[in-house]
């Protein structure tokens, strides 16, 4: 259970990468900067042109999560709904699991369980995907879809194994 995001080092938030609807044909911006020992994934939402995501992905490195019940969050948001994405090697390329959650301006810490992950394909639920198997995880992310045009600010304090 050794995943622990520390966006007081030095290079974490170079490990992050967007992916933003442009890929589609989108032109929402979103991205993430350290500011303050936070990671901040922020940005701009537009509906325009088939868009409305905004996303940042990172590998987890050795996380050794298939110990863990699930994965701690730290957050404070703006009053949007953003969702932690996991991906793993069972599922196509596109697909990841995900967990919604709300955010309200205050901080909050979000226990997320394993069980709290459904998995998605385009925003589409897929019933008939593999269970979440977490010592398979290649890769985690922050993902806003809220379809309401406009700028999003998510900081985050920490992301931890929930041991």
């Amino acid at each position: 259970m050794s995943l622990r995001v520390d966006f007081g080092e030095a290079d974490e938030a170079g490990r992050w990468h967007a992916v933003n609807d442009g890929v589609m044909g989108g032109i929402s911006k979103g991205g993430l900067h350290a500011e303050e020992g936070l990671g901040v994934f922020a940005g701009r939402l537009s509906l325009d042109q088939g868009g409305g995501f905004a996303s940042v992905r990172r590998e987890p490195g050795d996380p050794a999560l298939g110990k863990a019940r699930g994965i701690r969050l730290r957050v404070r948001g703006d009053g949007r709904t953003y969702q932690l994405r996991l991906r793993t090697d069972r599922l196509p390329d596109g697909a990841a699991y995900r967990a919604r959650f709300a955010t309200s301006g205050e901080w909050q810490t979000l226990d997320l369980t394993w069980g709290d992950f459904e998995t998605v394909y385009r925003g589409r639920r897929l019933d008939d995907a593999p269970p979440l198997a977490p010592q398979e995880i290649r890769q985690l992310g922050f993902l806003i879809a809220d379809r309401r045009e406009g700028d999003f600010r998510l900081e985050v304090a920490s992301l931890e194994a929930l041991a």
